[in-house]
């Protein structure tokens, strides 16, 4: 992407140092410091005992009801995607954990890999996923506002994971398949086990409900708290012998992360430049009369380009390119930010090169065309659920107006 700006930009005879400006005006963004703490907490609660406290946790509060396992999964995975940002690690980390635990409680092979692979991106819009911070850096709208707005989206997202693994559930019962019953006991014990890292996410959203803390002020409280928790409170990490290299694999990550951040709004800087945002907004304009309209075409151009492109990079270029065009049809900036989130988590499973299916692919063994046909019912069923974001703005908004936001 770099390499591609500095062509654009030396082709016009412009000074290829307007890549590296950008690069300059990121490092100047008041809200860049959240990204590297977010991630850094989230890699601390990924290396920690978090997801054994989560599954059980889930498992005793859903696995009496019929198809509960396979809702825990659901509830387990946003939650740990939440920490972990939508980079994959969540496939990675609880795959191996809870695949067993759905073949063991009967549910077909295909199902699960199905639903451990979609349920791998859910949780994308709930704080603290850094997704969203990287969207409110790029887009310049409020980034506690966009995870209000984000909560009764990305809530709907899961139920709607979790009803169809109900509903499949059901199949069990008939068959005769005996649930796990449900015991205060467990319930309570491992509520206890989880409660602080059930009480991140709480942690976040009332210091945002509140106004009590900026943006990077909370980043930096639950990042200590992660590194609290982990290392002092449940001691799975110990904080001189494996802190420092859990803080180094979350800066690889950053490094990489804020590289692509920055050469992509390079490329973005040039795209603006030669007025193609402008010409794009003609194009739509001569074609297109409806907001309505212009929604469905940005869910099918970004379900395309979200499954092709890195989310981190996706993010960068598209971002700044559709949110002038969001403004010109009247589009809310924050919904806005919702409908494009909420379309980069189903790029995740869309074939061929969705990023969760080579995750999947990687991490079960299985081959990409058995894992497309796996993946279908959740693709028809998120898609459903993110139309309903897309055109029913008072999921996204109604939450900040009620709060007066």
């Amino acid at each position: 992407m770099a390499g591609v700006a500095l062509l654009l930009f030396f082709k016009d005879g412009t000074p290829v140092a307007a890549v590296s400006a950008e690069v300059y005006r990121l490092i100047g963004s008041p809200t860049l410091p959240a990204i590297p703490l977010l991630t850094a907490a989230g890699y601390v609660l990924a290396e920690g005992g978090a997801s054994t406290r989560l599954v059980r946790f889930f498992r005793a509060v859903f696995g009496w009801m019929p198809g509960g396992i396979a809702v825990m999964v659901a509830a387990v995975c946003a939650v740990f995607t939440t920490f972990t940002g939508g980079s994959g690690v969540t496939i990675i980390a609880l795959g191996g954990l809870v695949l067993p635990m759905l073949l063991e409680d009967g549910y077909p092979e295909g199902f699960s890999l199905g639903l451990v692979t979609a349920s791998g991106s859910l949780g994308l819009l709930f704080p603290p996923s850094l997704p969203v911070i990287l969207y409110s850096v790029v887009a310049s709208v409020p980034a506690d506002q966009l995870y209000l707005a984000g909560l009764l989206p990305g809530l709907l997202l899961v139920v709607l994971v979790g009803a169809w693994g109900i509903w499949n559930g059901r199949k069990l019962d008939a068959q005769g398949k005996k649930r796990q019953p449900f015991s205060w006991k467990e319930a309570g014990a491992s509520f206890w086990a989880a409660k602080w890292e059930l009480a991140l996410p709480v942690l976040v959203v009332a210091l945002f409900v509140t106004g009590f803390a900026s943006m990077v002020e909370v980043s930096a409280a639950a990042c200590a708290y992660a590194v609290v928790v982990e290392c002092l409170v449940m001691r799975d990490i110990h904080p001189f012998r494996q802190l420092p290299g859990v803080l180094v694999k979350a800066g690889a990550l950053m490094g990489a992360v804020l590289l692509l951040l920055s050469v992509a709004m390079g490329l973005t800087s040039y795209l603006v430049d030669a007025q193609i945002p402008s010409q794009l907004l003609d194009g739509v304009r001569a074609h297109v009369r409806s907001p309505l309209a212009f929604l469905l075409i940005l869910n099918l151009f970004l379900l395309v380009l979200g499954s092709v492109l890195e989310i981190y990079s996706a993010i960068g270029i598209l971002a700044p390119l559709v949110a002038p065009m969001g403004a010109a049809f009247g589009i809310d900036p924050i919904h806005l930010g919702v409908v494009f989130l909420a379309n980069l988590e189903l790029g995740f499973l869309f074939p061929p090169v969705g990023l969760n299916l080579f995750l999947s692919s990687s991490r079960f063994g299985k081959p990409l065309p058995s894992l497309y046909r796996h993946v279908v019912p959740f693709l028809l069923i998120l898609g459903t659920g993110v139309l309903l974001i897309t055109y029913v703005p008072a999921m996204s908004t109604g939450l900040l107006k009620l709060l007066g936001r």
